[in-house]
């Protein structure tokens, strides 16, 4: 006879987060009351009774202030209300996979929808579940789910639809296509737990190779009736026991294949007990002693040991994680990442897979504390030296400042980067790399010492060598760019246009007379520039700035003719006359006898400074550039009476 134990076989996460939180609060408060039982177990519930662990099956059985726990089935709202009011202490042990059913169906039922529950009607889940919604109801398999979808009151009903976690999934996906075909308004939510997923269809295939199956489990847990039905349904020789004692008043299998698998309610020392029943000959298939194989359970987890475990819950300030053993494990916030900006809640989700490495084991407590980023840092260090050797980029993200650089964190690692390797000039701070993801070599490494430094410079001096060479491969006078300004000068600013740096002399900045570059441009600046002269040879460009189509003569010829009227401002005063603007950039004189239809000894007899007239042009030299204006031609209404 061979013997194949379904690795799923035994406590899931949720149940041994119950457990293992009774007998801990037990132990603290002396005595804690479970309203109902905390697992379909009764074994277990015995064991655990002996520790100081009282069931109540009523609300009145528990004394008001009394320690709480709520059983892993979870249980409605009412009761959470009613605790509070009797003072009591609530532990809750509700499984996650449930407490996430409770939100949906309690948002659902906010916005009018019915809920539909697929799963065992008067299940302590399911009676959990109902609580937490409005109006439900309750479906136990293909034919209520068929008798459902022919009422004519629910076809065009808002529904929501929800499984027990314990659902078998062939059930869940005729019960689901059966509902599709009728209702139109349905919103599906697959429940199963995934650890249910798993343990069913282990024991599908176990089943499916074995002469022979033994289920172990109390006969009123949910989950292990699924697993007697599968292997029912698989294998004709199915043995149900809930303890070693009933498996003497049944036949086992002496020759052939013997398969082996316990619901999620069935603990590892009753297990263990029904393997110490069969004979001491059988061997598991891989060689291993049947017994051996279930201490693993109860293996002693080591300090610096790596483990694999499930998360199974998220907290503010820790992550329970199931390991598979009878401590009870957290990772601490503050364990998780190097990464000051990690966002734990988009990362980490009950039900996940996670590696870390424990940190400390407290059997008095029996708890183990863990740490997800020095996993991080393990393999970071083999990433990190690798791309050492390689030289490859790195990125990570700057956490910190210091007095000779800044901090990044890639791949759990910290990485130093001197304050010359940042890239940042140095009239300019450090702090801005701060919370920023960059991108780096690693020019130094010594693991022994903990040691990585890294530049940004270098990657930023490669960038910038190639954006060069683009652009001197592909440059010509008239070609556009937009560049950064880098530097200013008293006769004009260096702009960097990708690589290369140019310059804009002072005379190409405006079309009107500046003293200093910075009256038109800042250091930091985007603008667009184009090249007006280039020298190869020499790697010099010359830019410009100012556009044609800016050129305010221009604008002023767009706008203004001999013989229009145009409303000008005094901007100062000759013996000969004013001068005007008419547009920004373009000035126009008004000779002194245009001025006023009447003789006039100097031009502030008539006008102020920043005083607005209106002027008729009279005059435009487009050679030169100038511009001649007349006031007394609208006052005498003649084109133009020279004197």
């Amino acid at each position: 006879m061979s013997v194949t134990v379904a690795k799923t076989a035994g406590f899931c996460f949720g149940v041994r987060r119950a457990v293992d939180m009774a007998e801990q609060q037990a132990g603290k408060q002396g005595i804690i009351y479970a309203y109902g039982e905390i697992i379909h177990n009764m074994h277990e519930i015995r064991r655990l009774e002996a520790r100081g662990v009282r069931t109540a099956q009523t609300l009145d059985e528990i004394p008001d202030g009394a320690a709480v726990l709520i059983r892993a089935h979870g249980v409605p709202r009412a009761v959470y209300q009613r605790l509070e009011q009797k003072g009591c202490t609530v532990f809750d042990a509700t499984c996650p996979f449930v407490q996430k059913i409770h939100r949906i169906v309690d948002r659902e039922s906010r916005d009018g929808r019915l809920i539909v529950i697929l799963g065992s009607a008067g299940h302590p889940e399911v009676v959990g579940i109902q609580g937490w919604c409005g109006e439900s109801v309750v479906l136990d398999g293909e034919a209520q789910a068929r008798a459902f979808t022919e009422c004519q009151n629910v076809v065009d009903r808002p529904l929501s639809v929800v499984a027990q976690t314990t659902v078998n999934r062939s059930i869940w996906n005729i019960s689901v296509g059966l509902i599709k075909k009728r209702c139109t308004n349905l919103k599906i939510f697959d429940t199963i737990c995934k650890a249910t997923d798993e343990r069913q269809s282990e024991a599908r295939l176990l089943a499916g190779v074995s002469d022979q199956m033994v289920v172990i489990g109390d006969k009123k847990s949910s989950n292990t009736k699924r697993l007697y039905e599968i292997s029912r349904s698989l294998c004709r020789n199915v043995l149900y026991i809930e303890d070693a004692a009933e498996l003497t008043t049944q036949e086992l299998c002496r020759d052939g294949r013997v398969g082996i698998t316990a619901g999620a309610s069935t603990p590892a020392w009753i297990i263990k007990e029904v393997s110490n029943m069969m004979s001491e000959e059988t061997k598991i298939e891989n060689g291993e002693d049947f017994a051996a194989m279930l201490e693993e359970s109860f293996k002693t987890l080591n300090t610096g040991e790596k483990v694999t475990g499930t998360v199974v819950a998220v907290s503010t300030t820790d992550v329970q994680v199931d390991l598979g053993v009878k401590h009870t494990a957290y990772i601490p916030l503050s364990e998780l990442s190097d990464d000051p900006n990690y966002d734990v809640a988009a990362n980490i989700h009950p039900g996940d897979e996670i590696e870390a490495v424990v940190v400390r084991v407290n059997d008095g407590e029996g708890t183990v504390t863990l740490s997800k980023k020095r996993v991080d840092q393990l393999k970071g260090w083999e990433t990190i030296e690798k791309a050492h050797e390689e030289h490859t980029v790195v990125e990570g993200t700057i956490v910190e400042e210091n007095r000779g650089g800044v901090v990044a964190t890639a791949f759990g690692v910290r990485v130093f980067i001197p304050a010359s390797q940042t890239g940042v000039p140095k009239d300019q701070p450090m702090s801005q790399l701060v919370k920023t993801k960059q991108s780096f070599y690693v020019t130094e490494i010594n693991r022994q010492r903990k040691r990585v430094v890294g530049s940004i410079r270098q990657i930023q001096q490669e960038a910038r060598k190639a954006a060069a060479e683009q652009i001197w491969s592909t440059i010509e006078v008239g070609n556009e760019y937009e560049g950064t300004v880098k530097s200013l000068t008293s006769y004009g600013a260096f702009v960097d246009i990708g690589g290369v740096d140019g310059m804009v002399h002072i005379s190409e900045l405006s079309w009107g007379r500046i003293k200093h570059p910075s009256e038109v441009v800042s250091v930091g600046d985007k603008v667009k520039v184009f090249v007006i002269g280039l020298d190869k040879e020499n790697k010099k460009i010359s830019l410009g700035y100012k556009r044609e189509e800016d050129n305010p003569w221009n604008v002023f010829k767009s706008k203004y003719g001999v013989g229009d009227v145009a409303q000008v401002k005094i901007l100062k005063f000759m013996p000969f006359g004013a001068f005007a603007e008419i547009v920004p950039g373009v000035d126009g004189l008004i000779h002194i006898s245009q001025i006023a239809d009447h003789r006039i000894a100097k031009p502030e007899d008539e006008l102020e400074v920043g005083q607005q007239v209106d002027a008729k042009i009279i005059d435009i030299n487009d050679e030169k550039k100038k511009v001649s204006l007349s006031i007394r031609a609208l006052l005498v209404g003649d084109d133009y009476d020279e004197e």
